[in-house]
């Protein structure tokens, strides 16, 4: 099976909008701009409130949520957009994946979870696959060390940048967490 056969067009699609909701603030510019480029009319939410605010306000055909919000939890946004418009596609987005929550997500109305940080291109994918159809796996997965990389740096932002906090938080010791911080991003 070729790569994209699975995949719809973006323009056999009436409605465009697409609400992020996420709370990692560079993280949901920077997928707001890749999907803009890719043609979605981007609509941004940084919480729970603010997200449901959005759905009431435009009925999104599209939707990026993320599962842990600073105000709550994703899903409530999930059921809002669910019930003002139920044909619209979601995907759920999380830095803690585990079965529970995908399949409390995909109850909900999502039609697939997606690990954080997923690139626009992953994201495209799942928003356009036929439901039908399994989602082809992604052409340029992170590495394991990646995704510890990303992982670390995620917990050392939501600690406010304090490394004795962090390294406490992730069970390591801290002049370890202070080398792997020194360090650039492996690809």
């Amino acid at each position: 099976m070729k790569n994209g056969e699975n995949i719809q067009n973006l323009s056999d699609f009436p409605n465009k909008s697409l609400l992020i909701v996420d709370d990692d603030n560079p993280f949901r510019e920077r997928l707001s701009r890749a999907m803009e480029k890719k043609g979605f009319d981007v609509l941004q939410a940084e919480s729970v409130k603010k997200g449901i605010d959005a759905v009431k306000i435009k009925k999104p055909g599209f939707a990026v949520v993320d599962l842990r919000l600073l105000d709550g939890n994703g899903l409530e946004v999930v059921k809002e957009i669910q019930n003002l418009n139920s044909s619209s596609r979601i995907i759920m987005l999380t830095g803690y994946g585990n079965i529970p929550t995908a399949v409390a997500a995909i109850k909900e109305g999502a039609i697939d979870y997606l690990a954080k940080p997923a690139d626009a291109d992953d994201v495209e994918k799942a928003l356009l696959a036929e439901p039908s159809k399994k989602a082809a796996p992604p052409e340029n997965p992170m590495s394991a060390d990646r995704v510890k990389w990303e992982h670390i740096h995620r917990v050392f932002e939501l600690c406010n940048r304090n490394v004795s906090e962090t390294a406490r938080r992730l069970k390591m010791h801290r002049r370890t967490l202070q080398r792997i911080l020194s360090k650039r991003s492996p690809r």
